[in-house]
């Protein structure tokens, strides 16, 4: 089957390959994957198999957009429930923001506290970004020499107060310093002074936490964004894009050579403001969940390339913080185990294919934060899987997801898509949603 000693061999009739999908056997030596073969290859003496039959093997999921909390607020979240929750939705990289734990991860010294945190914890691979704020671009090459992914940003509140927002000013300065070493700045795109001019009317009406973040809030805030970015030739991340009248603008950058790429998430994509319920604030998040009309928006999106990729946002917080008035209610909203699933039932509404799943949820924010050996089925990659059966559904129940605060806006919800094992550099971290003990590895970005 190949030189190398292959220790494990995994097949399936529907592998889904950079090439498309296929019937193929796929061989595993030392973590990584050595060879995509054909279904029947003859599986080498001493290596075992694993034959999932018609169940889907997709490259293991990328989450690049995960709020772990941990250390400080390890009462919202934490490392070892964060990475339990992924590893059972077939997500096998995280990489975890640097808000809302306590230090942020805005200084090399907060790095190596919060990594001395997660070590004995994490279920699956987890790597770190950066924070960039106003007075810390001092810190920001360092962080960058010490492993972090890239830098994320604020242009509003950020609604922890140890992580201001960057004023234009700011931003240009810190993202001059990020391009001088080659770096990507991540940023939270909505523009203060729009939402500081939007009407507040506290309460539990959706409608009207709805219109307290308009598009606009978003739109000139990434035209701002882009405007630096040209100009500094800089490489800049649109992070959970919901605003579908912001798309011309990513679009026409895009045509024009600018280095911008975009997320969406999960509550986007498969939720709508029709359907949420009056003080239902498990269902805030910042920016907010739109109308139906803006989400088909951004679908044709992600089928065209201007939306790049799929990441959950995961971004609990415990149960009361979840108040029943959308003005004062944490913003976040917890879906890391299921967004695979979530997204799958929507795609599948709408006639995509797992293959562009994968891609949107594995490949591409693999590719767009610089994990090289994740995102592909293919030799030379790491051994990370997700086993998936398509057909089958089932009812999301709170008490049988893993994150630590079982509140969920996906509560009740039928969905398509059953993971039924995840794999981590060939080794086995989830079946039918129960995680094994912890062996995922702290990944820092090589050069």
């Amino acid at each position: 089957m190949a030189d190398v000693a292959v220790e494990l061999v995994l097949r399936s009739t529907r592998v889904i390959t950079p090439e498309g999908t296929r019937a193929a056997s796929v061989a595993v030596a030392g973590g990584k994957i050595t060879a995509v073969l054909a279904h029947d290859a003859e599986v080498p003496a001493g290596a075992r198999l694993e034959d999932f039959g018609d169940d889907v093997l997709l490259p293991g999921l990328v989450d690049t957009h995960v709020h772990v909390n941990d250390p400080g607020r390890t009462e919202w979240e934490g490392f070892w429930t964060a990475t339990r929750a992924a590893a059972a939705g077939g997500i096998t990289t995280i990489l975890d923001m640097p808000l809302n734990s306590l230090p942020p991860t805005t200084t090399v010294d907060h790095l190596r506290v919060k990594q001395e945190v997660a070590r004995s914890k994490a279920h699956v691979d987890v790597g770190f970004w950066g924070g960039a704020l106003p007075d810390n671009v001092k810190d920001l090459r360092p962080l960058h020499d010490a492993g972090v992914y890239g830098f994320k940003c604020f242009l509003s509140p950020s609604g922890v107060d140890e992580f201001p927002l960057l004023d234009q000013e700011q931003l240009a300065t810190s993202l001059a310093e990020i391009t001088g070493f080659g770096g990507l700045l991540i940023v939270h795109a909505e523009d203060p002074h729009h939402l500081e001019s939007a009407p507040q009317n506290p309460g539990p009406k959706y409608a009207d936490f709805l219109a307290s973040r308009p598009q606009d809030a978003e739109n000139t805030a990434i035209q701002n964004l882009i405007a630096q970015a040209k100009r500094l030739n800089a490489r800049v991340h649109v992070l959970h894009l919901s605003s579908a009248s912001a798309l011309p603008l990513i679009a026409a950058a895009k045509a024009e050579g600018v280095a911008v790429t975009v997320e969406s998430c999960p509550h986007f994509l498969t939720l709508t403001a029709e359907e949420v319920p009056d003080g239902a604030t498990e269902f805030k998040c910042c920016p907010p969940i739109r109308e139906a009309a803006n989400q088909d928006v951004l679908w044709d999106a992600l089928a065209d390339g201007t939306i790049d990729c799929i990441v959950s946002d995961h971004s609990p917080s415990t149960a009361d913080l979840k108040t029943g008035d959308f003005a004062t209610a944490w913003g976040g909203i917890s879906s890391l185990q299921l967004g695979l699933p979530a997204i799958w039932t929507e795609a599948r509404k709408r006639g995509r294919t797992l293959e562009e799943v994968a891609r949107w949820m594995s490949t591409a924010p693999a590719a767009i934060a610089g994990l090289a050996a994740k995102g592909a089925i293919e030799a030379g990659r790491d051994a990370d899987f997700a086993v998936l059966a398509p057909e089958e559904t089932f009812t999301v129940d709170p008490a049988h997801l893993h994150h630590r605060n079982q509140v969920t806006a996906y509560a009740g919800k039928t969905l398509h898509g059953v993971v039924k094992s995840t794999w981590l550099r060939g080794t086995q971290i989830a079946d039918h949603g129960i995680p094994t003990e912890p062996t995922g590895l702290l990944l820092e970005r090589q050069n």
